[in-house]
């Protein structure tokens, strides 16, 4: 019997969403995040600040955060 593909490690829960867009998670990759829980440390004005993560991606990530009961920091 052939084996079914296996899929892709980024579709994990913990990975970051791809709808934040390439740049956004280029940015978020320079500051060492490659998963969703590593974004909690950062407040959205932190993220701001980096280029290539605009208020489309930040709203991606909320969302993704809030489905797992999480948040972005407070503060700046």
């Amino acid at each position: 019997m052939p084996s079914k593909p296996s899929k892709p490690k980024e579709q994990t829960e913990s990975s970051l969403p791809k709808g934040i867009g390439k740049p956004a998670t280029q940015a978020l990759a320079l500051m060492g995040v490659s998963r969703l829980d590593q974004v909690t440390r950062f407040s959205e004005a932190q993220l701001l600040s980096l280029h290539g993560v605009g208020p489309k991606a930040i709203g991606v990530l909320k969302a993704a955060l809030e489905a797992q009961g999480k948040s972005l920091a407070k503060g700046g």
